[in-house]
C-alpha cells in the first residue's frame, strides 16, 4: 500500500502500547517522542478511564488528546473534557440484571467511578459511560455477547478474549478519532491506528493506516493493513517507524 502522510497516531494501551508488565518499552517511548518532535499528534485511544491512563500520558509527555472509555470521552491532556457520550441508566440496569442472572464478573464506569463486581443501589442517579463483563465460560460469554449485539442502542466489543465491553450505540474509538481529526484539521486517512482487540477494529478499519499487533485477535489482524510484532516486542515502535519515518 502507498502510505498517506501520518498526522495523528492513535494507540490502544493494553495489549498494544503496554507490554505484559503494563510498561511502555524504551523503544516505544523513544519512537513516540520522535513522532511528537516531528509534529505528529500522539493520542492514547483506550477502553480505560481517564484515571487509568493519565499517568502514562504524563510519562510520555503527551500534549494532544486522550480518547477514553472506548470513545465515550475525549480529554485534552491538560485535563479539559472535550466530549462525552453517556450510556442510558436503564441499559445499565438491564446489563446488571443479566450479570446477576449468569453470576459473572463485571465492571461499570460512571463519570466519577469504576465499579467492580458491585453496583450502587440508585443506578439512575449516576451518569454512565460503559459496562463490561469478564467471563471465562465460553458458552455463557457467547450467549451474552450475541444477546447484547442484537440491541440497537448498544455498541458491543471486547478488549480481550474473555471479556465483553459495552458502550452506547455509535460510540467507538473511530467515531472519537473522527471528532479529533475535525478539531486538528486533518482527515482519517492521515491517522495511523494500532490495536489488538475488537474495540480497536473500527479505528483500524477507518484510519488511513490500520495496524494490528502480533498478539491481536485474528479477526482484527484480518482487517488491518499491516501486522506488526507483539506488545512484548516493541510492535508500536515498529509501526511508527515503518509508516511515519520510512522513506
Amino acid at each position: 500500500m502507498t502510505s498517506p502522510q501520518i498526522k495523528l497516531i492513535a494507540l490502544d494501551m493494553d495489549g498494544t502500547l503496554l507490554n505484559e508488565h503494563h510498561e511502555v518499552s524504551e523503544l516505544n517511548r523513544s519512537m513516540i517522542k520522535e513522532a511528537q518532535k516531528q509534529g505528529i499528534d500522539v493520542v492514547l485511544c483506550t477502553g480505560r478511564s481517564l484515571m487509568a491512563c493519565e499517568d502514562y500520558a504524563k510519562e510520555l509527555n503527551l500534549t494532544s488528546y486522550l480518547v477514553t472509555g472506548n470513545g465515550s470521552e475525549i480529554w485534552h491532556t491538560s485535563g479539559e473534557l472535550v466530549d462525552r457520550s453517556e450510556l442510558k441508566s436503564e441499559l445499565i440496569e438491564m446489563m446488571w440484571e443479566l450479570r446477576n442472572k449468569h453470576q459473572t464478573n463485571h465492571w461499570a464506569a460512571s463519570v466519577d467511578k469504576v465499579w467492580k463486581n458491585e453496583m450502587p443501589e440508585d443506578i439512575p442517579n449516576f451518569d454512565w459511560l460503559k459496562f463490561g463483563f469478564d467471563i471465562e465460560d465460553d458458552e455463557v460469554r457467547k450467549t451474552i455477547f450475541d444477546l447484547l449485539s442484537q440491541h440497537d442502542e448498544l455498541e458491543v466489543s471486547n478488549s480481550s478474549l474473555t471479556n465483553i465491553e459495552i458502550n452506547a450505540a455509535g460510540v467507538n474509538k473511530a467515531v472519537a478519532l473522527t471528532k479529533l481529526c475535525e478539531k486538528l484539521g486533518c482527515e482519517m486517512e492521515n491517522v495511523l491506528a494500532v490495536g489488538d482487540s475488537l474495540n480497536d477494529m473500527a479505528m483500524i478499519k477507518e484510519s488511513g493506516v490500520g495496524v494490528a499487533m502480533g498478539n491481536a485477535q485474528q479477526i482484527v489482524k484480518d482487517q488491518a493493513n499491516w501486522v506488526t510484532t507483539s506488545h512484548n516486542e516493541d510492535g508500536v515502535a515498529r509501526a511508527i517507524e515503518k509508516f511515519c519515518f520510512s522513506s
